[in-house]
């Protein structure tokens, strides 16, 4: 077993760069049957999801573009106390078949929060794809339309994924060892 460190955490293989590939690959032959001929909008979540959406994308055939945003979250000086805001995000969307790129759902807050700003621009629909979803961390109502992988409740690196800005190279997905 090939184990890797990044900063004070030992990490273990969890799903090999085979297994990703394939799996990426019937997510995209799953998208291009359903999108035929609609000229989809894919929205890429950054940073985390942008390797998972370049070889996503690469295995699209059909009609469609790709636009990157960054949400940054803020604590606010209302008792909202989250804001999310979409930094990037200049494409018209009303009428377009929009599919956010998200790498991993765990609790939802993310999404749950950037959805309805989506929403507000009208489009003919939305749905999500993510690299990796935690059914048992989900705590808000948000589902996933295209799942890579459902994986435990386990921190991961790898593939996009990161463990404080480090991690995100690693072409495999790691978790913690024991």
């Amino acid at each position: 077993m090939n184990t890797v460190q990044v900063h004070d955490k030992v990490f273990k293989p969890f799903i090999s760069r085979e297994q990703i590939q394939e799996r990426v690959k019937e997510l995209g032959a799953q998208i291009d049957k359903d999108y035929a001929g609609l000229n989809p909008i894919f929205i890429s979540i950054l940073n985390g999801s942008f390797i998972f959406a370049a070889d996503l994308f690469r295995c699209i055939t059909v009609d469609a573009e790709i636009s990157f945003i960054k949400l940054a979250s803020y604590k606010g000086t209302t008792s909202t106390g989250n804001v999310v805001t979409a930094i990037g995000m200049e494409e018209r969307l009303e009428g377009r078949h929009v599919v956010i790129l998200e790498d991993i759902v765990d609790t939802g807050k993310t999404l749950s929060a950037f959805i309805p700003e989506i929403m507000q621009r009208h489009p003919a629909s939305l749905k999500i794809a993510a690299f990796l979803t935690k059914p048992e961390a989900l705590q808000h109502d948000v589902y996933t339309d295209y799942v890579g992988f459902e994986i435990p409740n386990n921190f991961v690196v790898g593939y996009g994924l990161d463990y404080d800005g480090l991690g995100r190279n690693l072409p495999e997905l790691y978790t913690l060892a024991d």
